[in-house]
């Protein structure tokens, strides 16, 4: 049964960093792509980052130099490194992953950014 499962959320003030990863339960190169989400109340979920089994990465304009998608394929797992963070930041974030046709969804974890 292939799981992702996130960690890393948390409170954090205006201005600091946060890492949140994405653990699957199989071998992290089996996805076509992992996808970071997030999710603001009463907003649309909104695209943070993708990135490509060749390593190939997209970002969303709202993030984009702010944040960095990596992978550690010997831990199976996927890092959302976010920097400067905002208030506006705040959500829960969630990853994905694409395997053929099948998206898989983790649980999702949430953000605060607040002082």
């Amino acid at each position: 049964q292939v799981q992702l499962v996130e960690s890393g959320g948390g409170l954090v003030q205006p201005g600091g960093s946060l890492r949140l990863s994405c653990a699957a339960s199989i071998n992290i190169l089996s996805f076509d792509a992992m996808t970071w989400y997030r999710q603001a109340p009463g907003k649309q979920r909104e695209l943070v980052a993708i990135l490509g089994r060749d390593s190939s990465t997209y970002y969303g304009d709202s993030v984009k130099e702010r944040v960095t998608i990596s992978r550690e394929n010997g831990k199976n797992t996927v890092y959302l490194q976010m920097n400067s963070l905002k208030p506006e930041d705040t959500a829960v974030y969630t990853c994905k992953g694409k395997l053929g046709l099948t998206d898989y969804w983790g649980q999702g974890t949430q953000v605060t950014v607040s002082s």
